[in-house]
């Protein structure tokens, strides 16, 4: 999915595990392998919750092949803060449970067919079953949340659940609008994307013994690093491979979302060329993307969108240089270098 360029790692900074780029994922998950089994089994139990005739659903969507990144980040921040325990396992599915119920919407409000290499919930049993069992996924999340002695985890979650759908509504509501800026575009994708990885950071860092201030770093990471994490989604959609996605690519566009690289097209573009791609977005057709790629080459886009990637990648490296030397500590500097080298891999013609 996703070691960054060696020019943008300080020297001042402890350096993080490095690896070929097929090998990195493994090294940063190896250490906490069995936290992340602990996950998919809990997440397998969470289907017998549901009403008999909804667990082919949620069989289906509970199930998948995905890299569990969330659940990654909680078990690597209680690692830098200590060690992961029974409560951060349950915290990781709660926030994958929301995470999924959103990839549930999305692919609905996207018509996307494929995520993780196989057909959509929406694809197999239509737009109408797969809204109200998003919905179902995000109270099952609240109801685990809620299970905690302390009111502080479901408040948290319950308020992230709200700031990403926030966030995923006024992406809604700028479809096809030029007037949308890269400040709208960064508050969006904080909302609808980065939220969840902060709260994860966040909820695991409250499970474990940190000060305020080391919590607040974490917290920072996340948000830092789900931010570069959903520009280069972004970037994947408009300059990537299905084949390797292992989703439908192509749909924010065919949606009317304005993601980084069509926002910098636009701010470089003269007026001829912004007025022809107004008409493209406006009028979106299947032989618009092979105009579109040829203005985005023009201006380089992507290589400007990946540079905004690593300075978003160096800003949560920095976050993390208050916290004491750890394998977790190192294993969320090897989540930086990891989606930095699938950044530079993006930018190499195949």
């Amino acid at each position: 999915m996703f070691a960054a360029d060696a020019k943008v790692v300080t020297a001042a900074l402890p350096k993080s595990p490095k690896a070929e780029p097929h090998d990195a994922w493994k090294q940063i998950i190896d250490p906490v392998e069995p936290f992340l089994q602990a996950v998919s089994h809990r997440l397998n139990r969470q289907v017998s919750s549901f009403e008999p005739d909804l667990l082919a659903y949620a069989e289906y969507a509970l199930t998948g092949n995905g890299k569990h990144l969330r659940p990654v980040l909680v078990a690597l921040t209680a690692s830098a803060m200590g060690k992961p325990n029974d409560s951060h396992v349950t915290v990781a599915v709660i926030i994958e449970m929301v995470h999924l119920a959103t990839l549930v919407h999305d692919d609905v409000m996207d018509e996307a067919e494929i995520r993780r290499g196989r057909l959509t919930l929406a694809a197999n049993w239509g737009n109408e079953i797969a809204v109200l069992f998003g919905d179902c996924l995000f109270a099952q999340a609240l109801k685990l949340a809620a299970s905690f002695p302390t009111p502080e985890i479901c408040r948290a979650v319950a308020m992230a659940t709200n700031t990403v759908c926030s966030g995923e509504i006024l992406q809604t509501q700028h479809r096809r609008d030029f007037e949308f800026t890269r400040e709208k575009y960064f508050k969006v994708i904080e909302m609808k994307t980065a939220e969840l990885f902060a709260l994860s950071c966040d909820l695991s860092a409250c499970l474990s013994s940190t000060t305020p201030e080391q919590r607040s770093a974490l917290r920072q990471f996340g948000l830092a690093f789900g931010t570069a994490y959903q520009v280069y989604d972004d970037c994947v959609d408009l300059f990537g491979s299905e084949v390797a996605a292992g989703k439908s690519l192509g749909t924010d566009l065919a949606k009317g979302k304005l993601t980084l690289p069509v926002l910098i097209l636009w701010e470089r573009a003269g007026p001829a060329e912004k007025k022809q791609l107004q008409e493209l977005v406006q009028n979106w057709k299947s032989g618009s993307i092979k105009i579109l790629e040829a203005l985005l080459a023009k201006y380089q886009t992507l290589n400007a969108s990946l540079e905004i990637i690593r300075e978003y990648l160096e800003k949560s490296r920095q976050t993390l240089r208050g916290l004491p030397a750890s394998a977790g500590r190192n294993g969320l500097l090897g989540l930086t270098d990891y989606l930095g080298q699938q950044t530079c891999a993006l930018g190499t013609p195949a």
